[in-house]
């Protein structure tokens, strides 16, 4: 496509109503059957393969600045970040299909196409296994018993705390269940895209009913799956912490993460002039209505934990929020407090706001902006729960504000520029939009 056209077809404005956006939709499915173009793509997944690797390059240079731990929570969080967002596109299309939803079916293929990226996710993740097994304790305190406590009481294999936890926290368990959780989504994964790609070939309906079966026992199985890697591999990390909530607030950032990812790809396939005649502001807006639903959602999870825990006043409980507010050593304030103040008007108020309004919503590069702010607010909030794990010698936490901030952007960079490969190395594999998809008609013409 020339950039002639791309500039066209980003400037183009949008259908006003579904009537407009039914006109072109006959001649846009027809555009549609081709295989996209798979040069400019080509080249766009060569130039993120060249800047994840070295992401990841400069992530490992970091070892040779940083304390060792530091750079391996950094790149946890990288890891988390993305397999988030992953697990937020895999849900939100086992959603599309168990609701035989029909304004997302464009929106959805995206999403088959990012769900490529968890099997370069669990070979990314493999490095923080292999540490744990070479040098137990490394990351996570206790995978090796004879880790002293903070404030010098005793070792962990000696911790009532973990003694009644112990046949969950071992090293084993964690490898075994790290290893079960990506076969899951990508199995799961595997099922819809396979469903979906062939679906655009024979247009048969059992491909539908195919991902409405897979969706039915797909949805619990994640579910559970998202709730043990948040266990596992974040909360964990102060072991001794209880909270009933924790998986339930990954899932809010998993959804947020996937619909924020989601409006970019749309507009930028917008943008090249993709999904001229196919996408309309109804789509935006839908989009937006979820967004908005799942800041609500993500605020009302976040609240209800830090209430429950500050209402009961337990210590192996408080503890938790009492780190990330003052330091042991003096009882002052500290960073991780106002980082917690960011995150309740940058997490919740800003987004809430901004999303109330319906031209927000149909505004491309205002929604856009707000899609940015929402990822970059979720990276935030996993440094919040991984990184105070880092104390010093009087048990309290590293600064928000350190080296430690680079590594994660290192990771961050590094993984999602892997991430942005498999993507495209998916897209020119199946049809721009799922022609044959039952519900396609209505969502070329879908209106609020």
């Amino acid at each position: 496509m020339s950039s002639h056209t791309a500039t066209t077809a980003s400037s183009a404005s949008w259908p006003a109503s579904a009537s407009e956006a039914a006109a072109p939709a006959t001649a846009a499915s027809a555009a549609a059957v081709a295989t996209p173009a798979t040069s400019s793509t080509q080249a766009g997944a060569s130039k993120a393969l060249v800047i994840g690797l070295a992401g990841i390059a400069a992530t490992a240079l970091g070892l040779l600045i940083s304390p060792p731990k530091t750079v391996a929570l950094a790149w946890l969080i990288g890891v988390s970040f993305w397999t988030a967002i992953a697990i937020g596109m895999l849900l939100l299309v086992l959603i599309h299909h168990i609701f035989d939803a029909s304004w997302s079916v464009v929106l959805r293929r995206q999403f088959e196409h990012g769900l490529a990226s968890f099997k370069w996710l669990a070979l990314l993740f493999v490095p923080l296994l292999v540490v744990t097994w070479l040098k137990p304790g490394f990351i996570w305190d206790w995978t090796n018993l004879a880790s002293p406590l903070h404030g010098g009481h005793g070792t962990v294999g000696e911790d009532v705390l973990y003694i009644k936890k112990a046949g969950f926290l071992n090293t084993t368990m964690l490898t075994a269940m790290s290893a079960g959780f990506f076969l899951i989504w990508m199995w799961l994964s595997a099922r819809l895209r396979k469903a979906s790609f062939s679906q655009d070939g024979d247009g048969d309906v059992a491909w539908t009913t195919m991902n409405r079966t897979t969706a039915a026992f797909g949805i619990p199985l994640v579910a559970l799956s998202l709730t043990g890697a948040a266990i596992y591999w974040m909360k964990s990390l102060e072991y001794h912490w209880f909270s009933t909530m924790y998986g339930v607030w990954f899932f809010a950032n998993c959804a947020r993460g996937a619909l924020s990812i989601g409006i970019l790809l749309t507009l930028w396939l917008s943008a090249r002039g993709d999904y001229r005649g196919i996408l309309n502001k109804n789509h935006l807006h839908s989009i937006g209505q979820l967004m908005l639903a799942f800041t609500v959602f993500w605020a009302y999870v976040t609240f209800s934990q830090y209430f429950l825990i500050w209402n009961a006043n337990v210590p192996e409980e408080t503890f938790w929020y009492n780190l990330r507010e003052i330091n042991n050593s003096d009882g002052q304030p500290n960073q991780w407090k106002w980082v917690g103040m960011l995150l309740l008007f940058g997490h919740f108020l800003a987004p809430f706001l901004a999303l109330l309004s319906y031209r927000f919503k149909v505004t491309p590069h205002i929604i856009k902006r707000i899609a940015c702010w929402i990822l970059a607010i979720i990276l935030v909030d996993l440094c919040y729960n991984v990184l105070p794990a880092l104390k010093d010698a009087h048990g309290d936490p590293e600064p928000f504000l350190s080296l430690t901030l680079l590594w994660v952007l290192t990771a961050v960079v590094g993984v999602g520029g892997v991430c942005a490969w498999a993507y495209l190395k998916s897209f020119p594999t199946a049809k721009l939009i799922p022609i044959r998809d039952p519900r396609i008609g209505e969502c070329l013409t879908h209106h609020e």
